[in-house]
């Protein structure tokens, strides 16, 4: 068995023209890997070798076939030759006449195994007598040459007609060609380009939550999680950091108590409550200030390098300090495996190059260690001086007058005043009460420290409000004529609403006054310098490998662009313009050079349907029959006498019968498919490039070496799509990548594949490809003849479906080719017993004797 990829291709010899100069191992080496190189191959080791030639030259070439058996190869070397013409006869037997067309002289260097013949003697298959084709027709010979070096069908045939009589054989074919035309092809193939590549002008930067998330490997995404999670202790418990912040936040929590006891009544009728206060904002003050000094030597840890020291210094410095950077051992084992992950799964989710590259800079970016150094601006927005100068400026404020404050002062006073006669004076206690209230709060706020010495006015709304309330009282209860007890009941209820309206009304200016006093800025400020602190201790977690994923991230992000870059300079290339330039006139043309140079890397048939002057007529062998299958309009049907001296070069080029040509103008899938071909063009060439990843080597040689790979593959799949269309996968296609269909692809009908190769009747469609005298040659015997049927392997799902809806069973499974875009049919017809001619020649006879020497060897069964 033969491994797939030394089956790629089959190298094609010419030996009608220039066979002379392959006259040494060299030569023909050279030759082949001309080919090969070409075609961006390598050497196989069981190389497959076509060769066309006609009958006469077998025994003139008989130096070249023994190069070919003798080449040196690690496997097995199969060779096909494929016999264009009739033969010029042969010298029979002693007593017989010269009889033409009647043998095939073959040297017995073919006798061996894995050599074959397949006999064509007429290649036009004619409709009519009046189509003066040449027999060995080189635009029919073309398409019969490229189906042929099908891999899988030069194996087919080779094994089939070596179970046959002598190994030769005549065929007899019915071909059907699916493809798209040029200019749908190259457009598609630009397209497919230009959606692999992206835009120059997409955004530079993407949202950091982009990159969280599922759509992280879980090996990236513990860089980022890890680096900003919550419960990172930073602080070492009992070390320095941790004194500090535990003193300021002490002296904060006992202005905070202190602040509590403020608000109540007793906060409101003594004055030492306001001095243990402002005694701990001191403290906090002092502490907070010391706190700052801490975070300013650990941000200034990295000596001012301004770079990320090592890890073992940077948790040395820091553990000084009181600092606890957590271990990050396992974490960088699997980076260079989740930033492959993560570009195969941006790229197979269909995004363009430059989108994939541009988030990786952005993943760069995310997971950089920044130094300390660049942490120190954010000090000023945490210091005590301007977290005093802030509450400087802020004042003392005044509560805002409060509506419900005022209408309860308005009912206590109504309440209280509910007396008459003598005891109408009793109406002026709830006013009274409001007022000394106003004045104490007004006195334990006042603030020395400022122009006037004053704290602000107090609000008059509840006074003012418990003064009218107490008017109103003493009118009610003169005109309702109340008794006295009505009006100490109401006096009893006006005191309590007065002392809760009163608490109320000094919380609020108590709350309002610590806050100026910088209470809350203070905790803020603590709680900002501590979350500095935290963001330099998760810098310097994981410091290195987080330095070095980012480092390989941007050199990835760097690769994706030049490879964007590739695939652009890739879309500008016109195969057909290059070839033109190099046939054009004053090129040097290697006049010994026959057209098997072009084989590999020759176009379509379709597109030299489309282009059929854009090469030269000695590397033309490979160019397209375009004749439709149109009838000729009656006065063609007897051309003129004019017509008649019209040399044959001057028509148009024409299909023969035994070949239909279809031809779509793509389907709905085609640039997403060859979009995704790019793809795993692109992870095949990087495929080195992401072990260099892993191993911490991806320098400027490995980016290098992977540039030159990835214009290669590219490449290689313009080559491909040229040579096999787009229904055949590339070799280098992912295996789990289900490819669409021919309807999909080239929007056309599957069925007329399924028809061909699946119905019995479709063999009296079948065209020998015989002239009349080789017709006698052949075996009369009907099942003698071997079938051949195939069809490419990317439509065969939709063959088979058509097969099963149809109810059309088969008795022979096809051959599904993994390559190429015919299907059809190959009849092998053996010739009859006597035909062929095995002879042993003599070496060093006279040439004008040679022809007769080659039979002098002969016995009665043919040596």
């Amino acid at each position: 068995m033969i491994p797939s990829d030394d089956t790629i291709a089959v190298v094609h010899l010419d030996l009608r023209s220039g066979a002379a100069e392959i006259d040494s191992p060299a030569v023909l080496r050279a030759k082949v890997a001309r080919q090969l190189g070409r075609a961006g191959l390598p050497e196989p080791d069981h190389p497959l070798f076509l060769v066309v030639d006609t009958p006469a030259g077998l025994t003139d070439h008989q130096r070249q076939y023994e190069l070919l058996t003798t080449y040196r190869a690690l496997g097995k070397i199969r060779i096909l030759v494929l016999l264009v013409g009739s033969s010029p006869g042969s010298y029979a037997r002693e007593g017989e006449a010269f009889l033409p067309d009647r043998r095939l002289v073959r040297p017995s260097v073919l006798r061996a195994s894995g050599i074959a013949l397949l006999w064509a003697g007429d290649l036009r298959s004619a409709r009519t007598a009046l189509e003066q084709l040449p027999p060995d027709d080189p635009d029919a010979l073309a398409v019969l040459v490229d189906v042929l070096s099908v891999p899988d069908v030069f194996l087919r045939a080779l094994d089939d007609v070596s179970l046959l009589p002598d190994a030769v054989a005549a065929p007899g074919v019915r071909l059907l060609e699916q493809d798209l035309p040029p200019e749908v092809r190259d457009r598609a193939w630009r397209d497919a380009l230009a959606r692999f590549a992206g835009e120059d002008h997409e955004p530079a930067a993407v949202p950091a939550t982009a990159l969280s998330g599922a759509e992280l490997p879980e090996s990236l995404r513990g860089l980022i999680a890890g680096r900003g999670g919550r419960d990172l202790r930073h602080r070492t418990p009992g070390g320095a950091a941790d004194q500090a912040y535990h003193a300021c936040a002490q002296a904060l929590e006992r202005a905070e108590d202190d602040v509590t006891a403020l608000r109540s009544l007793p906060g409101l009728l003594a004055r030492t409550r306001r001095a243990a206060l402002e005694d701990d904002l001191e403290q906090a003050h002092l502490a907070l200030g010391s706190y700052r000094d801490l975070v300013a030597t650990a941000l200034q840890s990295d000596g001012g390098s301004g770079a990320a020291p090592s890890a073992a210094e940077a948790a040395s410095r820091l553990a000084a300090l009181g600092l606890h950077v957590p271990s990050a051992e396992g974490v960088g084992d699997r980076i260079g495996e989740g930033l492959r992950e993560f570009a195969g799964k941006l790229l197979h989710r269909g995004l363009a190059l430059r989108a994939v590259a541009q988030r990786f800079t952005a993943l760069a970016g995310q997971v950089e260690p920044v130094p300390g150094a660049s942490l120190l601006p954010r000090l000023d927005a945490h210091s005590a001086e301007r977290v005093a100068r802030r509450a400087g400026a802020e004042g003392v404020p005044v509560p805002p007058p409060a509506v419900g404050a005022s209408v309860a002062a308005a009912g206590a006073g109504l309440l209280g005043a509910l007396w008459q006669g003598p005891f109408a004076v009793l109406a002026a206690l709830v006013p009274l009460a409001f007022v000394v209230a106003a004045l104490c709060g007004a006195a334990r706020l006042r603030d020395a420290s400022r122009p006037g010495g004053s704290g602000g006015r107090p609000p008059l709304g509840p006074q003012i409000a418990a003064a009218g309330g107490a008017v109103a009282g003493v009118a009610l209860a003169h005109a309702a004529g109340l008794p006295v007890w009505a009006g100490a009941t109401g006096l009893l209820v006006a005191a309590g609403v007065t002392v809760e309206t009163v608490r109320r009304l000094w919380r609020t200016a108590a709350d309002g006054w610590a806050a100026g006093r910088g209470t809350a800025a203070l905790r803020e400020a603590l709680t900002g310098l501590d979350g500095l602190l935290a963001r330099l201790v998760r810098e310097h977690w994981a410091a290195e490998e987080r330095l070095y994923c980012a480092d390989a991230a941007r050199s990835v992000a760097g690769m994706l662009r030049a490879t964007a870059d590739a695939a652009d300079a890739e879309a500008q290339f016109e195969p057909r313009r290059a070839h033109q330039d190099a046939t054009a006139p004053g090129t040097a043309a290697p006049v010994t050079e026959p057209a098997d140079d072009d084989w590999l890397s020759s176009v379509s048939t379709l597109e030299a349907d489309a282009h059929p002057d854009a090469e030269d007529a000695d590397t033309e062998w490979a160019r397209a029959y375009a004749w439709d299958e149109r009838p000729a309009a009656p006065e063609a049907a007897v051309p003129h006498q004019a017509d008649s001296a019209e040399s044959w070069d001057d028509r148009p080029a024409r299909v023969p019968r035994w070949l239909h040509r279809e031809t779509g103008e793509g389907g709905p899938e085609l640039v997403a498919t060859l979009a995704n071909d790019l793809t795993d063009a692109a992870m095949d060439a990087m495929d080195s490039y992401w072990g260099a990843v892993e191993r911490g080597q991806a320098g400027a040689f490995a980016a290098r070496h992977t540039e030159e790979r990835v214009r290669d593959l590219l490449s290689d799949a313009r080559i491909h799509l040229q040579r096999n269309g787009v229904l055949a996968a590339p070799r280098f296609a992912a295996a789990h990548r289900v490819r669409a269909t021919s309807a999909n692809l080239l929007g056309t009908d599957p069925h007329r594949v399924a028809a061909l190769v699946g119905a019995d009747t479709e063999r009296g469609t079948v065209v020998q490809l015989s002239s009349p005298e080789q017709g006698a040659l052949l075996s009369r015997d009907p099942a003698a003849a071997v079938w051949l049927r195939f069809a490419p392997e990317a439509v065969r799902t939709d063959v088979e479906t058509a097969w099963r809806a149809h109810g059309g069973a088969q008795h022979e499974e096809p051959l599904w080719t993994t390559t190429g875009r015919y299907a059809g049919l190959i009849r092998l017809t053996p010739l009859r017993m006597g035909v062929v001619d095995t002879v042993r020649p003599r070496h060093g006879a006279d040439p004008e004797t040679e022809e007769q020497d080659l039979y002098a060897g002969r016995d009665g069964d043919g040596w």
